[in-house]
């Protein structure tokens, strides 16, 4: 089974959650930029004239198509270079994905997901 992993994280730790997907073999993925908020319900800024809330933050939605074996590893992953402690450090959703087809080659399945030197490459070979 296919999984597809839907991140949700502060946009100044996305060179960080990028940089460690890659040193993983994460070699694909999508990036969004979106606004929203969760809990926290946004923040309170104070300036000369008065305060005013802002509650649809800035942030990166990073989506990622993995098998599964590969889920936690990636997921351990992002939550680690997306943490800083504070409200409003994010959301992972994770859901199951049917098929996946590339439609330059009609691979499907696991061959559709491969990359030179991925995450599934990078375990096969000897250390």
């Amino acid at each position: 089974m296919t999984k597809k992993i839907e991140a949700f994280i502060r946009e100044e730790k996305f060179e960080d959650v990028k940089k460690a997907l890659y040193d993983v073999g994460i070699v694909g993925m999508n990036v969004i930029e979106v606004h929203g908020h969760g809990r926290q319900g946004g923040v309170t800024l104070a300036w000369r004239t008065g305060t005013y809330k802002l509650d649809m933050l800035p942030r990166y939605q990073v989506n990622i198509v993995l098998s599964d074996h590969n889920l936690d590893k990636v997921l351990e992953t992002i939550q680690k270079a997306a943490f800083t402690g504070q409200q409003g450090d994010g959301i992972i959703f994770v859901y199951d994905v049917a098929d996946v087809i590339r439609i330059r080659t009609n691979e499907r399945g696991a061959d559709a997901l491969r990359y030179e030197d991925d995450i599934d490459e990078r375990l096969k070979k000897p250390k």
